[in-house]
């Protein structure tokens, strides 16, 4: 018997706490079954056979849970080299500046520099490429969103809306639609993201970031609570400008 440690998504309520702690205990080799809701993650004593994907498997059977094992008992990690946190972050990095760039090439066609202008192509570029790679697994999406946004957590639903709400803003931006209005739910919509992120932050739960939806196993730090911050400053530049 070894003993596993997992971080949980999708849990919300003592409920899901419930349904995770029965799935988990249903499973054959495991024993002693401990799940908790902040942090959401789940402990327990299993057989060395028992497969990561027959308890993904009997997670699924119980709702939209998902597992993720926790770094925390792998002690590699604790001396991560602080390149590694580069390596993590290179598929977001390198987006923002692919977008950040196709933007300022945007300037050069036009005539003259408008620094507001520029702004708002790239937020509409980052709004609709965002909006993408959470569309290529919704339900992933959702989950790993549900489980630090205070929005998604009161209200599920919102987690399936959100991509077509940062879609819809970056076609806004980029056509220019009623820029105040987009502006204001800009701020609105990214200031209460930030402070979801923060609030999670603060708890040091360790949880799967959404901000490109689950095709990347990006960890939640920082680095998005910065995102966040950097697209409410913005809108709230352009509303003042």
């Amino acid at each position: 018997m070894t003993t596993r440690k997992f971080s949980i998504d999708g849990m919300h309520c003592e409920s899901c706490v419930g349904k995770v702690k029965e799935a988990l205990s249903s499973v054959p080799g495991i024993s002693d079954v401990e799940v908790s809701l902040s942090p959401p993650e789940a402990g327990f004593n299993a057989a060395t056979d028992v497969a990561v994907p027959v308890i993904q498997e009997a997670l699924s059977g119980a709702g939209e849970y998902r597992l993720v094992e926790s770094p925390a008992e792998d002690t590699s990690e604790v001396m991560r080299p602080e390149t590694s946190r580069l390596k993590t972050y290179r598929p977001l990095l390198l987006l923002v500046a692919y977008l950040a760039s196709a933007s300022l090439l945007l300037q050069i066609r036009r005539e003259g520099f408008e620094f507001s202008r520029l702004m708002s192509d790239f937020m509409g570029a980052f709004f609709i490429a965002f909006s993408f790679f959470k569309l290529l697994d919704q339900a992933g999406f959702a989950r790993a969103f549900r489980s630090y946004d205070l929005v998604a957590k009161a209200w599920p639903q919102y987690a399936k809306v959100y991509p077509f709400l940062e879609l819809g803003l970056g076609v806004a931006y980029l056509i220019g639609f009623f820029p105040f209005l987009t502006n204001l739910v800009t701020l609105v919509i990214m200031g209460v993201g930030a402070l979801g992120v923060q609030v999670s932050l603060l708890k040091k739960q360790k949880i799967q970031c959404a901000c490109l939806g689950s095709v990347f196993d990006l960890p939640m730090s920082t680095v998005t609570l910065v995102e966040d911050l950097a697209m409410a400053g913005m809108a709230l530049l352009m509303l003042l400008m």
